[in-house]
């Protein structure tokens, strides 16, 4: 799909699920994966980390506002109604702690990643990448979804 075969798509969604589970106490399914535009409306917020190395391009973890609370009160272990800076701290460091498993998965398999601090996006905002198409991947888990962005390229020499 989009020239990124499942072994690239998977250590991702391996990592994605367990810190899930560690940081957050939620078990999450992955839903299947589908070609997207990378739009995100106002009511959301945007953690991007870019990745270069063998592969190269950008993830991006897309959450509603009352999702992307959820998660943090669940990081912070209090009560998380409105985004500021503790929440939206937890929230990208959530993106972190999932690219570096992700980055150390690759490699135990002999393929090298580094990853890019998190950036913040919020509002009407879309993204493109004209090398390459944007596989979306939900993660849910209740009733929420956190939609994982895929934008990258197998870039081994």
């Amino acid at each position: 799909m989009a020239g990124l075969s499942a072994d690239y798509i998977n250590p991702f969604l391996m990592a994605a699920k367990q810190v899930l589970k560690n940081m957050c106490g939620v078990d999450a399914e992955i839903g299947k994966p589908f070609l997207k535009d990378a739009e995100f409306t106002s009511d959301s917020i945007v953690i991007i980390i870019g990745v270069t190395g063998e592969m190269r391009g950008q993830v991006m973890l897309g959450f509603e506002n009352p999702v992307a609370c959820d998660i943090a009160s669940k990081m912070c272990m209090m009560p998380i109604t409105v985004l500021d800076e503790i929440s939206t701290s937890a929230i990208c460091e959530l993106g972190n702690m999932i690219m570096g498993n992700t980055a150390t998965l690759f490699s135990n398999n002999d393929i090298g990643i580094d990853i890019t601090p998190p950036t913040l996006c919020t509002g009407d905002v879309s993204f493109s990448a004209n090398f390459t198409r944007n596989i979306c991947i939900p993660i849910k888990y209740g009733e929420h979804t956190i939609e994982f962005n895929l934008s990258l390229k197998e870039d081994r020499k």
